[in-house]
């Protein structure tokens, strides 16, 4: 077996992707820098028609690129012509052996800061099989991206026994730009991943834990970069289609334009979905990126557009499903509300200037518009039982938002010893014109519950030295400091002329971690730092609740969070690693503003602590096999023991997959499982498990790929996500204590052509 991968580390030399060398000094982690109708319709074909044309005018060759998406020594300049000799051999040529490039395989030792960092890339994501893009997220071991309502909407996510609802204490971000929404509509940081194209996604690093200087808001629980490639590895159009009426035209094209490097990107969907409601989904999406030289520096100008339309299927009672009542009697696809969706839209540009050389300073910029409208009904007739309307309910969100970072590193010494230092600072503004909550009948407004005006800003000064005063100990230390105005204009609804107010908050966050290396393949990790999340703007300023008129307490701005965790990774060579981690956090309050109810709910201080494990092995060249576990146990410190369990936080995930690549013929088979969980303080009401396994295989056909993908290859009848609330059917007396959930989508076939240039 040695033998064979010394073969495959000279083929990598060949090709200019060397085996990175181990590090005489500890360099920074490059996350640091980063946060930066039916198939046969007239409107599906007129969509796949035109994206597959469009490479065919776009179409250029790819410049050679190594791990990181930079230039390889070979590769030529940017904007320049692309050689033979540049690019290297012909991937497509007969008898070529296509090279896969694994991130989790990447050198960790000497890079990473803590167990419970890494890195995924290239075969990681081009090979994985995904139902959902916030799947994408799930390559974070011990996260769950699950769904609750239609294919528009943000996934509800769970990580380190946190239900992250959409997104708060998880942030994420997209070449630098921070995904997630504060004082969002729907739900506070609300992270939604639809807008991106996964097959523009060239790595993902990602971290837990409140441990770095470089995020903040919403990083507790963890955080994640994704970046697109500077120059695809080749130009391509692919056309897909599936079941239930499951249509997707994509092309991509490399294009010498404006003394760089251009990437075009169009992508349409429609799907219909297995659920008895159809979800009749329009997503369009498309992605420009130009990368040129600029000064002493590289820079990168980017801009996105995205629309989406859908009909929701969202949870249902478990009383209903197959009930022998035919009063209430749903399928286990059924629903209750037909009128249930939304549609929102995304459109974005971001300009990020690197300068050349060991110590480069980061400049970025972005600038954003978003929009929501979201129809939701939980509860059915609960509050408003027949001959009423029902608790259908709109939320909606309208905003521009902008943001700028600069950070500077500088590699010293200290003693004749490595001193990295890294400085930086970063400001935001989200100008909310229109946020708000509506009750509906048909998608038509019938009420006003409240609708405000807010502006937010914040703006952050952070700052990160690592000494390393003996080659097997390195000390980082690091220091946040975040300054908050909320300024909330009440304009409509219960208490609007009390609603309304300014307030202000900052944190200062310190950040400690001690890394000792007892031998070269082999680390130790000793992390500790503060974090928090933002509340919504409209619960600090809050004096009457919209829904009753009742007086309520505002909260605090932002809610601290402290963690600390202890880990290691083994890591002897590239075919192999092994990290662990011990963690333990604790929330002062699990304070938010909860957008279905207008106003604030308070739950209370909590802590959480646990353990994960996870594995990478590549034993052939044409298999690779990784496998992850998490643990935890998540209470509130304010309740008795015994009635402290927080309600949707999970307690195990499993995730494990093996990747073959074999010639022409590439595949990937994954499984992930989630335990059960409690769905109510005193553990009476509990969720139950869920497995599920996808299939991906692939075969190339000279520059043709054709693909197979298979969702839910078993057909599992489990459920993606559970709740336990009271709701009322149209035809029930009374309220009814309940289970709701959201089955898993059946299983889905879908096939792919994709041609390469």
């Amino acid at each position: 077996m040695s033998d064979l991968w010394s073969d495959f580390e000279r083929v990598r030399s060949v090709d200019g992707m060397q085996t990175r060398p181990r590090p005489v000094r500890r360099r920074p982690a490059a996350a640091l820098d980063s946060p930066s109708g039916a198939p046969g319709s007239p409107r599906s074909a007129a969509l796949a028609t035109g994206l597959l044309s469009l490479v065919f005018a776009l179409g250029a060759a790819p410049d050679a690129r190594g791990e990181d998406g930079d230039p390889v020594a070979n590769a030529a300049p940017a904007g320049r012509a692309h050689t033979e000799s540049s690019a290297g051999p012909d991937p497509f040529a007969p008898g070529v052996e296509s090279i896969v490039v694994f991130g989790r395989a990447d050198e960790q030792i000497g890079i990473a800061t803590a167990g419970s960092e890494g890195r995924v890339a290239r075969a990681d994501l081009e090979l994985r099989p995904l139902g959902r893009v916030g799947e994408l997220l799930e390559m974070v071991p011990g996260l769950i991206a699950t769904q609750h309502s239609g294919p528009g909407k943000s996934n509800q996510l769970f990580l380190r026994g946190f239900n992250l609802d959409h997104g708060t204490d998880f942030a994420a971000h997209f070449d630098g730009v921070p995904i997630n929404l504060r004082t969002h509509g729907h739900g506070q940081g609300y992270l939604d991943l639809n807008f991106v194209i996964p097959e523009l996604v060239e790595s993902m690093d990602f971290r837990k834990g409140p441990y770095r200087a470089d995020v903040g808001d919403f990083a507790s629980a963890g955080s994640s970069f994704m970046r697109s490639y500077d120059v695809l590895p080749h130009s391509f159009a692919s056309l897909t289609i599936g079941q239930d009426a499951f249509v997707r035209g994509l092309s991509a094209a490399n294009v010498e334009a404006a003394g760089g490097d251009v990437i075009l990107a169009l992508e349409a969907k429609t799907f219909d979905d297995p659920y008895d409601l159809d979800a009749d989904l329009l997503h369009i999406n498309a992605f420009a990126k130009l990368t040129r030289p600029l000064g002493a520096g590289t820079l990168r100008a980017s801009a996105l557009g995205y629309h989406a339309e859908w009909t929701s299927t969202d949870q249902v009672p478990r009383r209903a499903i197959d009930s022998p009542d035919p009063a209430i009697s749903i399928p286990r696809l059924g629903y209750v509300d037909p009128d249930l969706g939304g549609e929102t839209t995304r459109v974005g540009t971001n300009f990020e200037w690197v300068e050349d050389g060991e110590d480069p300073l980061r400049l970025s910029t972005w600038l954003l518009y978003y929009r929501l409208k979201l129809f939701s009904n939980f509860t059915y007739f609960l509050d408003d039982p027949p001959p009423g309307d029902g608790d259908e309910f709109a939320q909606r969100d309208e905003r521009v938002a902008w943001g700028a970072r600069a950070t500077k590193h500088l590699a010293l010494e200290l003693a004749g010893r490595p001193f990295d230092l890294q400085l930086g600072s970063e400001t935001r503004l989200d100008v909310i014109t229109d946020v708000g909550l509506f009750q509906t009948a048909g998608r038509a407004r019938t009420g006003t519950v409240r609708r405000d005006d807010v502006h937010e800003w914040s703006g952050a000064v952070f700052s990160e030295a690592r000494f390393t005063p003996f080659d097997w100990m390195t000390w980082m230390v690091g220091v946040r400091g975040d300054l908050y105005v909320f300024d909330v204009d009440a304009r409509d609804g219960i208490g609007a002329e009390t609603n309304s107010g300014t307030e202000l908050d900052g944190l200062v966050s310190p950040k400690l971690a001690l890394i000792l290396r007892p031998h070269e393949q082999f680390e130790l990790y000793l992390n500790g730092g503060g974090g928090f999340h933002s509340n919504d703007a409209r619960g600090t300023t809050i004096a009457i609740d919209p829904s009753n008129g009742a007086a309520v307490d505002p909260v605090d701005p932002l809610a601290r969070q402290w963690g600390a965790e202890l880990g290691a990774r083994w890591q002897p060579d590239r075919r192999f690693h092994v990290t662990s981690a011990l963690w333990f956090l604790t929330s002062q309050s699990e304070l938010v503003f909860v957008g279905d109810a207008g106003t604030t709910e308070p739950s209370g201080s909590s802590r959480r602590f646990g353990v994960e494990l996870s594995a990478f092995l590549q034993p052939f060249r044409w298999l690779a096999l990784d496998a992850s576990y998490a643990w935890s146990d998540a209470r509130f410190d304010d309740l008795p023991r015994g009635q402290d369990r927080i309600p949707g936080a999970i307690e195990q995930v499993v995730s494990a997959g093996a990747t073959v690549t074999a010639g022409d013929w590439s595949g990937s088979l994954r499984v992930r499982h989630f335990g059960a969980y409690p769905l109510v303080e005193d553990d009476t009401q509990r969720a139950s498990s869920t497995t599920l396994v996808n299939l991906g295989a692939n075969y190339d056909w000279g520059p043709l790929r054709l693909g197979l993908t298979v969702i839910n290859l078993f057909d599992s009848k489990d459920a993606d996500i559970q709740y336990y609330y009271a709701s009322q059917l149209a035809t029930e007396a009374t309220p009814q204590a309940d289970v709701h959930l959201h089955p898993a989508m059946p299983r889905q076939v879908r096939g792919t052509a994709t041609l390469r240039f």
